[in-house]
């Protein structure tokens, strides 16, 4: 049950990444990624190229840092998801698992900074969230 509870976790914390408008300014068009019943989630396209991707995450516990980690998600020659090499304005998608790779979590309230750029180290999309593990 916790591993599925931590690949619905990680799932969504990406897809957050992917579609955080907190990054763009409110001058960027607001596009509907999707809407269904109660769960409506928009993004912002901040008019930047990805033809390298990089993330960025930072996990804090009671405002001490536990884990900085840094991926490569799209690299020029060597593209890992259909939406590497997209062009400014085009909308991202991506359906596909997402593996926990096996780290255990303990409860608690946790703070997630989450950085997705580009080969210019220009914000693509950006998430602040505050996670609560029961």
């Amino acid at each position: 049950m916790q591993d599925l509870a931590m690949k619905g976790f990680t799932a969504a914390l990406l897809v957050w990444t992917l579609i955080s408008p907190s990054s763009c300014s409110k001058a960027w068009p607001t596009h509907t990624a999707c809407r269904d019943g109660n769960l409506e989630v928009l993004y912002q396209s901040c008019g930047e190229d990805i033809k390298e991707l990089f993330l960025d995450i930072a996990l804090f516990n009671k405002g001490s840092s536990i884990l900085n980690f840094s991926y490569p998600i799209c690299e020029e020659d060597f593209p890992k998801f259909s939406f590497c090499g997209r062009r400014k304005g085009e909308q991202i998608y991506f359906a596909g698992p997402i593996n926990n790779p096996g780290i255990e979590i303990p409860e608690g309230e946790y703070q997630v900074l989450l950085q997705l750029y580009n080969e210019n180290r220009s914000t693509v999309a950006c998430a602040n969230a505050t996670v609560t593990h029961s």
